[in-house]
């Protein structure tokens, strides 16, 4: 293999990914320059894809992959196979008949069915179920007696065995230094600190003390006073279950007790530790079959979710970073990503240009976090509390619930409009307050006449009425000031009125209709310019970035595609709609009258000009 490879490249996303398509495409992909790949890191979690696969690529059990382990699972996988063009074949397996030593070929065959000529990572992982089943019967039968005399004290023993060893070590540093003794009690602050506290047994700084009280020579008490109150259930066991079926009665442990303890016990210690595990029991040449299987199945889709977004921009299936799709608002929206820390994610995924709905998702015993891209429609109903329903990969669905949004433009459309809905939102918000203030007055009003109708109605002792303010003598000069002004405003209205009313009637008819859709643009225009230059700008990097990848491209989310990614509600084919709703609210006929009475208007100035 040298760098003369004959490389492929598509364009996607505003920028070309390399096509992996054969086998020589994965052996030559360490000639690629790195600056060409996609991504050169992405996590081992919260993303869709074989995780035994994983974690085998994943050498130095980092949580990532990187590019130099990728580039070694390939190598690994061509030095072990005679014909190497099996990895860009999309098997479900290794086949036998490709693996090119001659032991771990005839070990693969003992592991085939019969008449199966391809050892799936499957029929791998039950061959090695299957030995560690056998060792750990081996391991059980062997350990039957210790286990049946030494078990109940072991469990006795184990959740003191540091804090006993922790005493006498103490014990022992106090008869080599007497100065020892005080600090290693808990010096008199320790109390002091904790005095103002309620305080409970179980609190952690009570059992971070010592056992018992500290000295040369000091034995544990097993009973009565003097043990450590954190630790007094646990030593009641322990006397019950430990002390007395080994060693007798005692109501004080010594050091050469606990020490004779600790012997009669080793062997049972000693066999739990032998425990068979996977990793023990598998042979090499097994995990070796293993490993290959699994090589054969996932390196090119794996390659072609990390060097390229291939199966991302393709729109041929899912990318392994898409969790799943999201319903909500009449959408489905497949960009659909894990996130950990929702806080944490939206700091750098803000950065995407995208508007991202973070949801938490539930089902019976399980919760998780995902955010979600909108890329089309808009956003006036999605509101944190909204809830809708994810489907994962697997087919499962998760009660979703909207719990943050970081907005930015979804579509153009949004962008048209959004100036007139802020404008009709503003006039509704003021109508409002109006209302509520005149409310409010009438109220008051209503109120206080209630109020005098109760002191007439109740005899009372004669006020004296307070003397009245003399009236404010009427300034001529300031309300004349106020009706000029008011006259001025309205005749500057009324004169832009006629003059916008004149111009129009002074333009042909075929001019009219230009003339309102540039007066439509002079308002949507700005808003509608500034979200196209955000809509081209989405990138998919800084969303990926929040989850650990190291997108290492300027991968674009253009208009078009992005509309691909968030499917609106659109009928089935050949559907039929009855366009009458019966309870529809009934239309005025104000809004007809002074429609026509314009028409008419306008037509009559437009012939007696």
């Amino acid at each position: 293999m040298s760098s003369s490879h004959s490389w492929l490249f598509f364009r996607a996303g505003g920028f070309d990914q390399v096509r992996l398509d054969t086998a020589a495409d994965l052996l030559n992909l360490k000639y690629l320059d790195q600056k060409l790949w996609v991504s050169l890191s992405c996590p081992t979690t919260g993303i869709e894809f074989d995780a035994r696969t994983l974690a085998l690529v994943d050498t130095d059990a980092d949580g990532h992959i990187r590019a130099p382990e990728l580039l070694a699972a390939i190598d690994w996988a061509a030095a072990r196979l005679s014909t190497p063009d099996v990895l860009g074949q999309n098997k479900n397996g290794v086949p036998v008949a490709a693996i090119k030593d001659e032991s771990l070929a005839e070990l693969a065959r003992s592991l085939c069915a019969e008449g199966v000529t391809l050892l799936t990572p499957e029929a791998a992982l039950a061959a090695e179920a299957k030995a560690l089943e056998q060792a750990l019967t081996g391991w059980d039968a062997q350990g039957a007696a210790t286990r049946e005399q030494n078990a109940t004290a072991a469990a006795a023993v184990e959740p003191l065995r540091a804090k006993i060893d922790d005493f006498f070590a103490r014990c022992r540093l106090a008869a080599f230094d007497a100065r020892a003794g005080e600090a290693l009690n808990g010096a008199g602050d320790i109390f002091t600190a904790m005095a103002p506290d309620s305080l409970a047994t179980h609190d952690a700084r009570i059992a971070a003390l010592p056992l018992a009280q500290v000295g040369a020579g000091r034995t544990a008490p097993l009973t009565g006073e003097g043990i450590n109150p954190a630790w007094a259930a646990s030593m009641a066991v322990f006397l019950t279950d430990a002390v007395t079926p080994l060693l007798g009665v005692r109501t004080e442990l010594t050091d050469a007790d606990w020490q004779q303890i600790k012997a009669r016990l080793a062997d049972y210690d000693a066999w739990l530790a032998a425990k068979p595990t996977a990793e023990t029991t598998t042979s090499d040449s097994l995990r070796d079959l293993g490993r290959l299987a699994c090589y054969v199945r996932d390196l090119l889709p794996l390659a072609n979710n990390f060097v390229a977004f291939r199966d991302f921009y393709m729109r041929d299936g899912k990318a392994m970073f898409q969790m799943g799709t999201l319903y909500l608002d009449g959408r489905s929206a497949e960009l659909c990503v894990a996130v950990s820390d929702a806080a944490k994610h939206g700091a750098l995924a803000s950065l995407s240009r995208m508007c991202l709905v973070y949801c938490e998702c539930t089902r019976p015993g399980e919760k998780q976090t995902i955010a979600a891209a909108f890329t089309a429609g808009d956003s006036d109903q999605l509101i944190v509390g909204r809830n809708g329903i994810f489907y994962d990969r697997q087919g499962r669905d998760w009660d979703a619930t909207i719990s943050k949004i970081i907005d930015h433009p979804i579509s153009l459309r949004q962008a048209f409009w959004s100036p007139y809905k802020r404008l009709g939102r503003l006039v509704s918000e003021q109508l409002q307050k109006m209302a509520a203030s005149k409310a409010a007055g009438v109220d008051g009003k209503l109120a206080g006449a209630a109020g005098d109708v109760g002191k007439v109605a109740t005899p009372a002792a004669a006020a004296v009425p307070a003397p009245k303010a003399p009236p404010t003598p009427f300034d001529v000069g300031k309300f004349a000031g106020i009706f000029a002004a008011i006259g001025l405003a309205i005749g500057a209205i009324g004169t832009a009125a006629a003059s916008m009313v004149t111009g129009m009637l002074g333009l042909h008819w075929w001019q009219m209709p230009l003339v309102l859709l540039g007066l439509m643009l002079l308002i949507s225009g700005p808003s509608m310019i500034m979200a196209w230059f955000k809509l081209r700008s989405r990138n998919l990097g800084p969303l990926l970035d929040a989850n650990g990848w190291a997108v290492n491209a300027r991968a674009r989310i253009n208009i078009p595609f992005g509309t691909s990614l968030t499917q609106m509600a659109v009928l089935p084919a050949g559907a039929e709609r009855a366009l009458i709703d019966p309870y529809a609210e009934k239309q005025s006929l104000w809004k007809l009258y002074v429609g026509v009475i314009a028409v008419i208007f306008a037509a009559l100035v437009w012939v007696l000009r």
